[in-house]
């Protein structure tokens, strides 16, 4: 069923639910919200089409390009290659030197440095956790990961890994809030007095921070405080004092946790992650990310044989030594990633027979979700009454333009103030990264966030190079000069164009939920390289993740780097190919690797729409997957079939071998279809297509394949050979 309104033809589940739902506790009436959209719509969906028109001619200017010099078996100059990109209009002009003046930023965005969290919204269970997540307790992600260099053992609680995990915390407070003359494992009990914090030993002797400034607050009596808190590098530190708790009825000071100011901010996904093809799916997301604005979101959740009702964590009390009352937060601040410009959702079509590009439908529907929070005197989110939107695969500044001139009009259809919609503009896109600055310039008054996205970014790559010649194997990628290039450049433009002190500046996410000791030794990388936010899967990631950002001071690492260019715009040009030079045993690896991904993806996708899950890996290793992962891979697999550096059999017989794999790896699973023996199923084909259709696909994106198999399989529908 569906509503014809305003020119528009909308699916009954979205006008429901905006009408019943959204609408009322705003003073936007539904007229005024549906003549809006439909303007958008109608005014602004032409030229979405005209943004995508011109990507395809882009893309067929430099295949050709690339064609004419392999038939004459010219090599690429990268100044000849640069010129005809200029002359295309791939490559913008540089304008002159500008900063963003962006206004009412949020703290946790403009100024404190921690852990992004990323999850998808369509799951209730994972966006209440990640919206609570803003502080993790030290112990249990030290005792239930292999952080601390072997996995949680089995059965009951283990009292030395126990007090392998007591001492490692200890040491974290010794390095980052440590005591004059002792350390806290010495400390009998806490107190606090005028001056601050006494930490007291068994023979009665009293000893102070280090830097009393670190300590900001407690709860409970002065005497006998239950929690302390202190702040360092902007991130908060909590000592949980619990004698009655089984693990601090047995520590001398009765220290029961160490809980660290973790995910920060959280970005609620309705993209990468999200399995959305059609208006009840849509409904979905957005409903959860309403029920995230106001506050209200709960979902039922059975763990140990017990059923419960999680709801989202309110505000913690604290005391300062001055006598003062003031308030914590307990949710980390939420932006939502909007979806691209390229699919459209049949949940609203327009008057002349076109499906609605999705991103208009999300842009219009989540702020609309958001002025919940924006216009409560109690806002749980942002302080500032800013609303915050994550926009990803912009290609170039004319796109970014197109998006900011979309927020405007969204803006004026719901009677905000110009600019209270924040973006954060994702750099995933090659032609993105060769024009960050113009991208920038473009939304000046609105950008809050700028970050790298490997995996989507590769995938561009090798699909906008797909004519140049045969790309190395995946995992040289990452050593090739563009990549170093791409992630170093980010971060000086970014920093030239005045984001410090008042935006992010982001690094992707640690895809191996499970190797959280790996993570610890290699994340650190990230706020190193002047990044004030990272991408990371859990909450537990999150808390692991936050000791990197008390170990590097990342304001004093973008002050030093401010104002410098590592790498010029010529070297985000060299091209990651290379005569293949391996044995037929490597290259079967490779694709049967690759094959692997997609399919232990693809099939929970399609069958089961999951966006994103643990996927092991050939090696049986938990990776998170989502499109981009997905992308890279059929890319890849496209250009070598392209070159002929692997035939269509070879990787059909990857396929159907690794499809068994699949199978046996997803056996627990009492949801899962087998692709094997049969290989006829609507995700086995899917998965195929995705690599023996790859050069057609727009950008080597995967959601026109995934979004059509989706469909069919909610539809029961079965497909022809």
């Amino acid at each position: 069923m569906a509503v014809n309104i305003e020119g528009l033809h909308v699916d009954q589940v979205l006008y429901d639910f905006v009408v019943n739902e959204a609408l009322p506790g705003t003073d936007i009436t539904a007229e005024a919200f549906w003549s809006g959209l439909s303007a958008l719509v109608h005014e602004m969906g032409p030229r979405n089409r005209e943004l995508l028109a011109t990507r395809a001619r882009l893309q067929n200017q430099i295949d050709v390009w690339h064609r004419v010099r392999n038939d004459a078996g010219r090599s690429v100059q990268t100044a000849e290659y640069a010129a005809f990109l200029t002359d295309i209009g791939y490559l913008a002009p540089e304008g002159a030197p500008f900063e963003i003046d962006t206004d009412d930023v949020d703290v946790e965005i403009a100024t404190i440095a921690g852990p992004q969290l990323v999850v998808p919204v369509s799951n209730a269970r994972y966006a209440i956790n990640a919206a609570n997540a803003r502080w993790g307790s030290l112990y249990d992600a030290f005792y239930g990961t292999d952080a601390l260099g072997s996995p949680p053992p089995a059965g009951p609680y283990s009292d030395d890994r126990g007090t392998h995990v007591i001492a490692t915390a200890r040491q974290f407070l010794d390095d980052y809030v440590p005591l004059d003359g002792i350390g806290h494992r010495d400390t009998a009990s806490y107190s606090v007095d005028m001056i601050g914090l006494v930490a007291i030993t068994v023979n009665g002797a009293q000893h102070r921070l280090v830097d009393p400034a670190l300590f900001v607050g407690f709860q409970g009596p002065s005497t006998a405080p239950s929690r302390l808190l202190f702040r360092h590098h902007g991130l908060g530190i909590q000592i949980v004092i619990d004698r009655s708790n089984s693990i601090g009825a047995l520590d001398q000071a009765g220290v029961a946790d160490v809980l660290l100011e973790a995910a920060v901010t959280v970005i609620m996904d309705c993209e990468d992650s999200v399995a959305a093809v059609d208006a009840d799916d849509k409904v979905q997301v957005y409903r959860n990310w309403l029920g995230l604005m106001k506050g209200t979101l709960t979902e039922e959740v059975t763990k140990d044989g017990r059923t419960f009702t999680r709801t989202m964590a309110a505000d913690q009390h604290f005391t300062s030594v001055a006598g003062e009352a003031f308030s914590v937060r307990s949710r980390g601040l939420m932006l939502v990633r909007n979806v691209g410009l390229l699919m459209t959702n049949p949940a609203v079509v327009d008057r002349d027979g076109y499906e609605a590009p999705e991103g208009l439908l999300d842009a219009m529907i989540t702020v609309l979700a958001a002025l919940h929070d924006a216009r409560s005197a109690n806002a749980g989110n942002s302080r500032h009454a800013s609303i915050y939107i994550v926009k990803p695969k912009m290609h170039g500044p004319d796109e970014v333009a197109f998006t900011n001139e979309v927020f405007s009009r969204v803006e004026q259809s719901l009677g905000l103030p110009l600019n209270t919609v924040k973006l954060g503009i994702m750099d995933e896109e090659r032609r993105t990264s060769l024009n960050l600055a113009e991208c920038i310039r473009q939304a000046r008054h609105r950008v809050v966030f700028v970050n790298t996205g490997f995996l989507d970014r590769t995938g561009d790559e090798i699909h906008t190079s797909m004519e140049a010649g045969p790309m190395v194997r995946k995992a040289a990628m990452k050593s090739q000069l563009w990549i170093t290039a791409y992630e170093a450049r980010n971060v000086d433009t970014a920093l030239a164009c005045g984001l410090r002190g008042k935006a992010q500046i982001g690094k992707g996410m640690w895809a191996a939920p499970d190797l959280m000791a790996d993570m610890v030794r290699l994340k650190i990388e990230h706020p190193q390289a002047g990044a004030n936010c990272a991408w990371v899967p859990s909450p537990t990631a999150a808390t692991l993740h936050a000791m990197h950002y008390h170990a590097v001071d990342v304001a004093a690492v973008q002050a030093r780097l401010a104002g410098g260019e590592r790498f010029s715009r010529n070297d985000l040009l060299q091209l990651p190919i290379a005569p293949v030079d391996c044995t037929a045993d490597e290259i079967r690896a490779e694709v049967e690797n690759n094959a692997q991904g997609i399919l232990g993806y693809v099939v929970r996708w399609v069958d089961q729409g999951v966006g994103c899950s643990k996927v092991p890996d050939i090696n049986g290793v938990g990776l998170m997957e989502d499109r981009a992962t997905c992308r890279i891979s059929s890319q890849h697999i496209a250009n070598w079939l392209h070159h002929g550096v692997v035939t269509s059999d070879e990787v059909e017989a990857a396929f159907r071998k690794m499809a068994a794999v699949v199978d046996s790896q997803n056996a627990g699973d009492p949801l899962y279809e087998p692709m094997a023996p049969m290989f006829d199923g609507v995700a086995y084909r899917a998965a195929c297509a995705l690599a023996f259709e790859g050069i057609a696909q727009p950008s080597g994106y995967t959601e026109p394949i995934l979004h059509t198999a989706r469909a069919v399989k909610k539809a029961g529908l079965i497909p022809s050979p």
